[in-house]
């Protein structure tokens, strides 16, 4: 497999702005860039896309098998993976699912970006400890981030030369590339309308900091590893009718899914429900995650789309993601304390009033046993009352019991879990209450 990870000791080391930066450099010089995102991000697959013209997949080392990342990751071009967090981390207890995990399986190497602004010597000691953790996850490169000076850097490199790790790039600090955040992160691609400027004002600086071609030789450039073959076995059986809901509110679908479909026939039908659309005739339609509790009102007041909603829920199965789950339900109360009257398809009233994190890895298991997934939650909604069949049976990384969670009736369902993949790992095995 050719390709590398940028990865970093730790978050914040400004991994995404590089890589954004050196996927839009590559391409501007004529380069046959592709890219994929580790974990469970919805968010800057959106930039990378943006970046190259191109899907970026994620891969997830805790949610996926190793054959369905080397089957993702396949394909023609010089493939750059960036991580998350730090290279190591990944779920409790032990890291499994990390950027590193991703190295051993796919066999790549990783650059190191490292955040050199309050450092010097020190530096050495932090490269050479990543080096030498695993012999089985390789760093060939380093590239220095924030650095103050020409004087700075040259202490730096001076300081890396005993190990033997060249140091591909020096990018100097700058406020230049800054984005702005809401509160489950950076904003969306497609609220950003100088997008573009900022990713050729990203390029031009890798351009100039970092060296194209000692990096494009890391990857083992334009060798082809195959193309998508084999499709997940959720995948649609046989051609579908999909429609899924796309835009500032419903904005968090995985490419990975996007293509499988594609590949099995399915013809995928967009609409908005910001934007007051019926919701098409389909046989499924999906309501993504996003950022519903920003629209709450708007989202009320559009009533072809709510009511198409219901209608169609007699005769199609519906589906929703956490912001899409509360949509689903009969109240979203946002963080004014104003309630939203939803679309009542499910018993559940949902409030950001008080905000509390519900985030990690999550095992899924459909409440009749039928099928297992591996999925993630990131929210900051609380569920004040919620009626009806559970859907799932839940357990975190560690296989500690969650109890159960989401709703299904009749044909509509949903949960707060983002669904990744099917799960890589055994079913629950503690009895279940059945649907």
């Amino acid at each position: 497999m050719s390709g590398l990870i940028l990865a970093a000791p730790s978050s914040g080391a400004g991994k995404t702005t590089i890589t954004l930066g050196l996927l839009r450099a590559l391409k501007n010089a004529g380069h046959n860039v592709r890219s994929a995102k580790s974990g469970p991000d919805y968010i800057d697959p959106q930039f990378h896309a943006a970046a190259t013209g191109r899907p970026c997949f994620n891969l997830d080392a805790w949610a996926m098998t190793p054959a369905r990342i080397r089957e993702l990751a396949s394909g023609k071009g010089d493939l750059i993976i960036e991580g998350a967090m730090g290279l190591f981390d990944g779920a409790p207890p032990d890291g499994n699912g990390s950027s590193a995990d991703l190295g051993r399986i796919l066999g790549v190497p990783v650059v190191l970006i490292v955040d050199a602004k309050a450092m010097s010597q020190s530096i050495a000691a932090l490269v050479s400890g990543f080096a030498n953790h695993d012999p089985n996850v390789r760093i060939v490169g380093v590239i220095l981030n924030r650095v103050g000076s020409d004087r700075h850097t040259a202490m730096l490199k001076a300081a890396l030369v005993p190990s033997g790790i060249p140091v591909l790039g020096a990018i100097p600090r700058t406020d230049a590339l800054s984005r702005p955040s809401r509160h489950l992160g950076l904003v969306q691609a497609g609220e950003m309308p100088d997008l573009d400027d900022f990713l050729n004002t990203a390029a031009e600086l890798i351009t100039k900091s970092v060296d194209l071609d000692a990096l494009r030789n890391l990857i083992g450039a334009d060798n082809d590893v195959g193309q998508h073959t084999s499709a997940p076995s959720d995948a649609p059986q046989k051609p579908q009718r999909i429609a899924i809901a796309r835009d500032a509110a419903f904005s968090f679908t995985y490419a990975h899914d996007l293509a499988a479909w594609a590949r099995s026939g399915a013809t995928i039908l967009p609409f908005s429900p910001l934007a007051n659309d019926p919701v098409p005739e389909a046989d499924r339609v999906i309501l993504p995650g996003g950022y519903p509790e920003l629209y709450a009102a708007q989202l009320a007041s559009n009533q072809t789309f709510m009511q198409s909603l219901k209608k169609i829920s007699q005769t199609s199965d519906i589906y929703g993601e956490c912001g899409g789950y509360m949509t689903l339900g009969e109240t979203l109360i946002d963080a004014d304390g104003t309630a939203h009257k939803m679309a009542g398809l499910l018993g559940l009233t949902t409030s950001f009033q008080t905000r509390k994190l519900h985030l990690g890895y999550r095992r899924l298991q459909t409440c009749t046993g039928a099928k297992t997934f591996a999925g993630h939650e990131f929210h900051y909604a609380t569920t004040l009352d919620a009626q009806g069949q559970p859907l799932f049976d839940v357990q975190d990384a560690e296989g500690r019991d969650l109890g159960q969670t989401g709703l299904v009736e009749g044909r509509v369902s949903g949960s707060f879990a983002h669904i990744i993949d099917e799960a890589p790992f055994p079913p629950i095995a503690k009895g279940r209450v059945q649907a």
